[in-house]
């Protein structure tokens, strides 16, 4: 086992962290109205009173984005999980299908499933991860001379009330962290280093969220407003009905 030193960590996120926001940029950039009117549920913004079309494209794309976001930064804390482990236990990209990470801690070779959050899958996700792991665990007895293997959902934040899921154990949070660092602390520790260079980062990626929401509001007018006021039945025709709708969108 090496020691983790806080400025190995720093250095990955920085060097890393702006593959986020470039994909972060990208992704509004690419932003489509009709696309996202097919996304979301119209019912629930008619049901919130909105009346005004930047406030209802402003609620519709935060909607979306927010969701791409949390994918995309979940991405980048899964890799970090990587490299972490790397550097302390020699952890490695696992080769089996669904899984992330391999690495021998204290004599036990542990199979690893890494996830942002905890509420992560449906049921039938959990019930394939679950098929994945029994696959690795099999396979890793035969090949590693009788040494036990643990299987782990690991999440990055959050909290687990039951940890032992049968077949895999469930951890996060700070117990994910110290799990795959040896460092306590740690889950703590790599909240500043995140904030590398996110005051410009942010800057131009508001300018972009400000063009698009006033491209996108003149575009709902036209083609959803009569006289001002927002025709609910044509956007729910447009996102539900039978028979599709033109729109110059």
């Amino acid at each position: 086992m090496a020691k983790l030193t806080l400025e190995d960590v720093k250095n990955y996120i920085e060097e890393n962290i702006g593959s986020f926001h470039e994909a972060r940029q990208k992704g509004l950039s690419k932003l489509k109205l009709s696309e996202i009117l097919l996304s979301k549920n119209p019912y629930l913004f008619k049901a919130k009173n909105i009346l005004t079309s930047e406030k209802f494209v402003n609620s519709l794309v935060s909607a979306y984005i927010s969701s791409q976001e949390e994918t995309m930064f979940g991405g980048f804390l899964e890799r970090l999980a990587i490299f972490i482990c790397n550097k302390v236990y020699g952890g490695k990209k696992s080769s089996a299908e669904g899984l992330d990470l391999e690495f021998v801690k204290k004599g036990v070779i542990y199979v690893v499933a890494v996830k942002s959050g905890t509420n992560w899958g449906n049921s039938s996700q959990i019930k394939k991860m679950n098929e994945n792991f029994r696959q690795a665990k099999q396979r890793l007895r035969t090949n590693a001379k009788k040494m036990p293997v643990e299987a782990i959902n690991g999440c990055c934040y959050g909290r687990v009330v039951r940890t032992d899921k049968g077949e895999y154990q469930k951890i996060a949070g700070q117990r994910f962290w110290e799990f795959i660092s040896d460092h306590s602390d740690l889950y703590t520790e790599i909240i500043e280093p995140l904030a590398y260079k996110a005051k410009e980062r942010n800057q131009e990626y508001e300018l972009e969220y400000a063009r698009q929401i006033n491209i996108f509001s003149l575009q709902f007018a036209n083609e959803f407003c009569i006289d001002g006021i927002i025709n609910w039945n044509k956007i729910i025709k447009f996102n539900s009905g039978k028979e599709k709708i033109k729109v110059n969108l």
